[in-house]
């Protein structure tokens, strides 16, 4: 029996692209079959690289017919276009965070999809982590007991050299600034292992960048589970420090930095405890705090990976685009909140 090979195109040709060109390219069930950039010639240059097809727009790459799943990696405030032209085209798309900028925009894409019975993903490369695996397993065997607070920290650096791209650090293009660029990946993660959050007062700041949107942000929140909570993020911290995410409750304390476990301890030990402090006590390897290029691409390969099993089985995929959807939701109430001064309600 053969194995059945994917022919994947992708939209955007900029740094993140390159990423899912190498994820594709060490999948063994799927194929990069072109690309299509916005007229900067680094199309041209990838599809050299990749041996793969350039095509001169994302339209007339939908409209063929070698093409079965598209990756969207263009700029955050352009997905949905593409996106939908994918459904009405019978194309799977698995896009890159976050799934658009507004969540009208979001919903247009998920309707798309739904009403064509094609598969809309998101890409949060971090889910894929196996430190975040253990902590998740953590949280649903209660070993935390109630949970108390949980925090995420992204003390990341970018220069004025990276905000020179036109897209950057704008409302229209990025639709956003450190939150919805950068800490989005960790407050994604945040409602993934804690659940909903209920309610949120945030501050945003444009300090160390002249841009349009935010180089830092913090918000208070309160969780589904009654549990409090923390949020900060900043691309005005130099020299860029390790994102981390701390999970506390009655019974234990677990923190991750980057990808290594620098606390976990619980009242109640197992066997694998120790195990688990020696293995992932160094594994960082996360790279970001300063230079975006610096993140490993293997993550991308297991999200890629994950969206295409979902795709062949039938089986949901973690990251649909109703999950891909609630990191932009709690970023938009944080920029509601900190614009209108007061406490934001879900």
């Amino acid at each position: 029996m053969h194995m059945k090979i994917w022919n994947f195109g992708i939209i955007g040709a900029g740094m993140v692209a390159d990423f899912h060109a190498k994820s594709i390219q060490h999948l063994p069930n799927a194929r990069l079959t072109g690309i299509c950039g916005a007229g900067s010639g680094r199309a041209a240059s990838l599809a050299q690289q990749y041996n793969c097809r350039e095509f001169s727009d994302y339209q007339s790459m939908l409209c063929s017919p070698d093409i079965d799943i598209v990756t969207i990696a263009t700029p955050s405030g352009l997905h949905m276009e593409p996106a939908i032209e994918a459904a009405r085209r019978g194309k799977h798309v698995l896009c890159e965070k976050p799934l658009d900028i507004t969540l009208e925009r979001i919903d247009a894409m998920m309707d798309a999809h739904a009403k064509a019975g094609t598969r809309l993903g998101g890409i949060f490369n971090y889910r894929f982590i196996d430190t975040v695996h253990l902590l998740k397993d953590a949280i649903d065997k209660d070993r935390f007991g109630i949970l108390t607070f949980a925090s995420v920290r992204v003390p990341w650096w970018r220069s004025n050299e990276y905000y020179q791209h036109k897209w950057r650090g704008t409302l229209q293009l990025d639709g956003g600034g450190a939150m919805m660029n950068q800490a989005i990946h960790m407050v994604d993660m945040l409602q993934y292992l804690m659940g909903p959050v209920k309610s949120l007062h945030a501050y945003t700041a444009t300090l160390g960048h002249q841009i349009e949107a935010e180089d830092t942000a913090t918000a208070i929140l309160r969780f589904s589970n009654n549990a409090l909570g923390s949020i900060y993020g900043s691309t005005a911290s130099f020299p860029g420090q390790l994102r981390s995410i701390t999970i506390t409750g009655t019974k234990g304390t677990a923190t991750l930095e980057d990808n290594s476990i620098t606390v976990w301890q619980f009242s109640e030990e197992t066997p694998e405890d120790e195990h688990i402090r020696s293995q992932f006590a160094g594994s960082s390897g996360g790279g970001g705090a300063s230079d975006p290029s610096a993140i490993p691409f293997e993550l991308h390969e297991r999200n890629i990976a994950a969206f295409l099993s979902a795709v062949e089985s039938g089986k949901p995929f973690e990251l649909e685009g109703r999950e891909a959807r609630k990191a932009v939701e709690i970023i938009l109430g944080m920029y509601t909140s900190a614009r209108e001064n007061k406490a934001f309600n879900f």
